[in-house]
């Protein structure tokens, strides 16, 4: 980060940055089950981040979402910040196109989220200790920034992109499809890239280590530690005898019999939590039938054809069920509720006698499970992933095969015809929760696990050597040499003409693959002026000015994690891999020559880095050379980094590339052209980015295309997009 940015001392209070980036986020009202985006995860850090500023030696939390202007949603996700206590916020970062996308569409916009939430971040007066990624995309965000900030990263997965995609094969679904829905394989590499970033991993669950994470190549269970959420006791309570329980009125008409206990089950509209299989049980046993009523919470709706494919399955298969079992006046299947209710119809079902029931196919963790159990109510919980943690803390429930009807009718029988039993779960449940599950106690295990990280002393960058003039430049042309600058002799002429006529309030990036003295040969040859920033090897070295001084603390940062000897020994074992001269070679890059009729793709190189927990970014360009560079080093991280350091926002710099080496430092804020060579089409997929242009003319010539296309020169020092 800039210089200027002062690193927090022994005595400040420690910074947590928490991000979550897709769903529906704010401090009240919290719209859980409004769709596949608004569930646990949202509610969960949201009180993460509410504990951990409640704690002594917090200074500060930030919980970073994506900012929403869509008037299909409430205005209440337009605000930049909004306060959750006197030490946290959230924060609202601008990403993508202002409305509200589900998760699986932003992907093309996390980079662009990226370099805003950096820009941000550069506006504060320090940098955060921490970075706490929650699910893929945000782990996605996490790596890139804690690899410009050199600070701890801390990730939370929530779900699995590999738990998911089995889960989804077994059901009958092809790879196809899967890929086209869920962008399953974007986000499976971003979840292999953040295990192997990340300093620690958080988990609700001892089951969810082996069984979800034990799915990937880079799994490390001694990164791994299980904190299990909380729950608010200040809102979750049994029933107080007084009570008066309103919103429980609304629910009688639904019920013949509406003096009876209720099975609540509650959970948003989707086929994995499982809950058709309850209108099954019911339908079966009438046993069950005459012992208690069903209570199905699933989300919100005032139209069922007005909501998104999944969650209309859901409710539609409900609806049949419900007619097929004739289960009218025995269940009721309400169309609304607000956040604020349902502490109080877990207490209305505790005070009924009633049990909570979770019946998903599989349940991460189980947030539900302990507001329930605070409440007073014995469970009924699916025996996959969470809930067999908290039932063996808490012990007040029954686990069952979510599959099994009947054994969910037996388990549910067992609890309400036996009072004794009843009323031991219902105890054990208020004392449990207590003991394992509060938020204060989460936040204090939470701070005792990541003090380790923060205490090693952190370097900063020393000042900015570039040339005096670089400090006044509000703009800068940064471009790759290779297929993009070199080709047209006549275009490389015209261009350098106009650096040298603009170079007082432009500054000049060269950014190449080639060592340092290759990329100096080569600009000295073809008579291209000297650049201000000098960045070669891929993004493993940066040099500045006219004495070409480089920055040690980047050689430093990027030194993290970097193995060359053993990555050297098991890339010479892979076919189609044969090593670069050594003149090609640097400290930070390992250089091959590519032959793709025999050598394995770029995902499956990769997984043979993490299989031998080898962290490092795998580069393949003009499908004929591969580079390994540190997991802290590319092209794009070293704009980035450099971008700061001159202080100039992405959104003034002109980058050109070629290739596809030259990926990471087009997308995001950047102005960005592909210019015109028979490589471009390993660029393609950024086609339809907003900020990246694909010029007809070649090399050079698509650079000066690019300066009259984003009109980059005119006078307000602010080129458009």
């Amino acid at each position: 980060m800039p210089a200027k940015q002062p690193a927090p001392d022994k005595k400040t209070g420690l910074y947590f940055l928490l991000i979550s980036v897709h769903g529906l986020i704010r401090g009240h009202d919290l719209e859980l089950g409004r769709d596949a985006d608004t569930g646990g995860q949202t509610l969960y850090v949201v009180e993460l981040a509410r504990a951990l500023g409640e704690l002594d030696g917090v200074e500060r939390v930030d919980l970073v979402t994506r900012r929403i202007v869509d008037p299909a949603v409430s205005d209440d996700y337009t605000a930049v910040e909004e306060s959750l206590s006197d030490h946290a916020n959230i924060i609202r970062i601008d990403a993508g196109p202002e409305e509200y996308i589900p998760k699986e569409q932003l992907w093309d916009h996390l980079d662009t989220f990226t370099d805003n939430l950096t820009q941000w971040l550069g506006e504060q007066p320090r940098m955060p200790d921490v970075v706490h990624s929650h699910y893929a995309d945000a782990g996605y965000v996490g790596v890139r920034l804690v690899n410009l900030l050199g600070v701890p990263l801390i990730h939370t997965g929530h779900s699995l992109g590999r738990d998911k995609r089995k889960r989804l094969l077994a059901k009958g679904l092809d790879r196809e499809a899967i890929e086209s829905t869920y962008n399953m394989s974007r986000r499976v590499n971003a979840e292999e890239e953040l295990l192997a970033n990340a300093d620690m991993v958080i988990t609700s669950t001892r089951n969810e280590i082996q069984a979800q994470y034990g799915l990937y190549d880079y799994y490390d269970p001694d990164s791994m530690t299980v904190i299990p959420p909380g729950t608010d006791l200040g809102r979750f309570y049994p029933p107080k005898k007084s009570e008066s329980l309103p919103c429980m009125k609304k629910y009688r008409p639904f019920f013949e019999h509406p003096e009876k206990p209720l099975v609540l089950a509650l959970s948003r509209p989707d086929e994995r939590k499982n809950i058709p299989v309850m209108l099954e049980a019911f339908g079966k046993s009438e046993p069950l039938r005459e012992a208690a009523n069903l209570l199905l919470i699933a989300g919100n709706r005032d139209d069922i054809r007005d909501l998104d494919q999944g969650a209309q399955a859901v409710l539609t298969q409900l609806l049949l069920d419900l007619d097929a079992w004739n289960l009218y006046g025995k269940v009721a299947l309400p169309k609304r509720h607000t956040g604020d209710e349902i502490p109080e119809v877990y207490r209305g079902v505790a005070a009924s006698g009633g049990v909570f029931v979770n019946p998903a196919l599989t349940e991460p963790f189980g947030l539900t499970l302990l507001e329930a159990a605070a409440c007073g109510l014995p469970l009924v919980a699916t025996e996959n992933g969470g809930p067999v943690d908290i039932i063996a803390n808490c012990k007040n429930g029954i686990l069952v095969d979510p599959l099994d009807a009947d054994a969910i009718a037996e388990a549910l029988l067992a609890l309400l015809n036996d009072k004794d039993r009843y009323e031991t779960a219902r105890k054990n449940g208020l004392e449990g929760v207590r003991e394992h599950y509060t938020w204060a106690a989460h936040a204090e295990t939470y701070v005792e696990k990541v003090r380790a990280m923060i205490d090693r002393p952190r370097r900063e960058p020393v000042a900015w050597p570039a040339d005096r003039a670089a400090h006044y430049r509000d703009r800068a042309i940064f471009t790759d040499i290779d297929q993009t600058l070199l080709g047209d002799t006549g275009a490389l002429a015209e261009f350098s003409d106009t650096i040298r006529r603009i170079r007082k309030r432009v500054a000049f990036g060269i950014v190449s693959g080639r060592r340092i003295d290759s990329t100096l040969a080569i600009l000295k040859k073809h008579g291209v002026p000297a650049p201000d920033v000098l960045i070669s090897g891929l993004g493993t070295r940066i040099h500045y000015g006219s004495n070409l001084t480089e920055d040690r603390h980047w050689l430093d940062h990027i030194d993290h994690d970097w193995n060359r000897p053993r990555l050297r020994r098991v890339l010479d074992d892979i076919p189609g891999l044969k090593i670069q001269e050594k003149n090609r070679q640097t400290g930070f890059k390992l250089s091959y020559y590519y032959d793709s009729a025999k050598a394995p793709g770029q995902d499956e190189i990769m997984a043979a880095l993490h299989k031998n927990e080898l962290n490092a970014n795998v580069i393949i360009s003009f499908g004929q050379f591969l580079d390994v560079v540190p997991a802290r080093a590319s092209k794009g991280l070293a704009l980035r980094y450099a971008s700061l350091r001159l202080d100039i926002p992405l959104e003034n710099i002109l980058v050109a590339g070629g290739s596809g080496a030259d990926e990471d430092m087009i997308r995001g804020n950047a102005l960005a052209v592909v210019v015109g060579n028979r490589h471009e089409e390993e660029l393609s997929a950024l086609v339809d980015l907003e900020r990246v242009y694909f010029s007809e003319r070649p090399y050079a010539g698509g650079l000066l295309d690019a300066i009259e296309h984003y009109d980059f020169l005119r006078d307000d020092g602010n080129a458009s997009g």
